[in-house]
């Protein structure tokens, strides 16, 4: 459900970013939590070709809510799916949750939340990127509260 914008948002005018290619750094996060939605797991079994039972079980894990979660490297805690180059090898497919970063709720709570993502995200500095309005900016807001809300049982009929 989206959420109603109440206009004063710090970020109302626009936030400057572009993404930066071969940079990772937002997948390149110890232990970090990616919260897929059905559809993700849909989208990500077709892209291996298996059926979204055999992709939870290969590359998710439940968390202790009950909810599935995107597998992190065992001896290090980064995505599985950021590859030596720093490149995602699903990046077509990837979860919702992934696409909508930097624009995640937390991140955008206050503008002390947001400092910390721009120290650590070399897209938000990058001059002369263009302006994402606040429109864009409250889509990715929703999608990613959306996929955060996740799943705890998958059935074929997409019945929860």
């Amino acid at each position: 459900m989206p959420v109603e914008s109440s206009g004063d948002e710090w970020w109302k005018d626009g936030i400057p970013f572009t993404c930066l290619p071969d940079c990772g750094r937002c997948c390149n996060e110890p232990n970090g939590i990616v919260h897929l939605s059905i559809e993700d797991a849909e989208c990500l079994a077709e892209y291996f070709g298996i059926s979204v039972e055999r992709w939870l079980q290969r590359d998710c894990r439940r968390r202790g809510d009950g909810k599935w979660v995107l597998n992190s490297r065992p001896v290090d805690g980064i995505c599985i799916y950021l590859d030596e180059d720093m490149k995602c090898s699903i990046y077509s497919s990837k979860p919702t949750q992934c696409s909508a970063f930097p624009w995640w709720n937390e991140n955008l709570r206050s503008e002390r939340s947001w400092r910390k993502v721009v120290r650590n995200c070399p897209g938000l500095s990058v001059e002369n990127a263009p302006n994402v309005n606040a429109e864009i900016i409250q889509k990715w807001i929703d999608a990613d509260r959306n996929a955060s809300l996740g799943f705890r049982k998958y059935q074929k009929s997409n019945g929860l």
